[in-house]
């Protein structure tokens, strides 16, 4: 498995950091990486999102024993399990790879900040389609646009920090 995440980052990295120059001015490498690689995770997160939402659940509601779930809910859920794992890998290997905290710690700490960023969406999704009645997809956007805001600065902050700083290493 590290052989292959080594491929993968030593293929990625440079392929990203490629793009950088342009942006240089407004972000650092830092953010830069974290932007293609959430952009990356979130258009494949958005994506199985709206197939689960209009191909797999056909926008009806999910029923599974003792509950049920409205499509729109459902499909969220859905594309959480998927952003989860995948993100994580380009969080750690990609954005974040300078990071000593322990990989166990880290998940731990990145799957806390992605339930509360599960539960903002959420709420955020709820208010949008069934208040404003705005159709699902579109509140989708409008929501990962607040989601990917506090996910940077959990992220950098909490799941990924460096916890000693690199002057005082050894």
């Amino acid at each position: 498995m590290k052989k292959h995440i080594h491929s993968a980052t030593s293929f990625l990295l440079p392929l990203i950091d490629f793009f950088h120059p342009p942006f240089r001015k407004i972000m650092n490498l830092q953010t830069f990486r974290y932007a293609v690689c959430g952009g990356v995770n979130m258009l494949l997160g958005f994506l199985l999102y709206l197939v689960s939402f209009k191909y797999i659940l056909k926008e009806k509601t999910f029923h599974f024993g003792f509950y049920a779930l409205k499509a729109h809910v459902a499909a969220l859920f859905f594309s959480f399990v998927f952003n989860v794992f995948f993100g994580f890998l380009l969080m750690k290997f990609v954005v974040f790879s300078d990071s000593d905290i322990p990989v166990r710690k880290q998940f731990f700490r990145y799957f806390t900040v992605c339930l509360f960023n599960l539960a903002l969406n959420y709420i955020l999704l709820k208010i949008l389609v069934e208040v404003f009645h705005i159709y699902p997809v579109i509140a989708q956007v409008f929501t990962v646009i607040v989601v990917v805001v506090t996910s940077y600065i959990a992220q950098r902050n909490f799941s990924f920090k460096i916890s000693t700083p690199p002057e005082i290493k050894d």
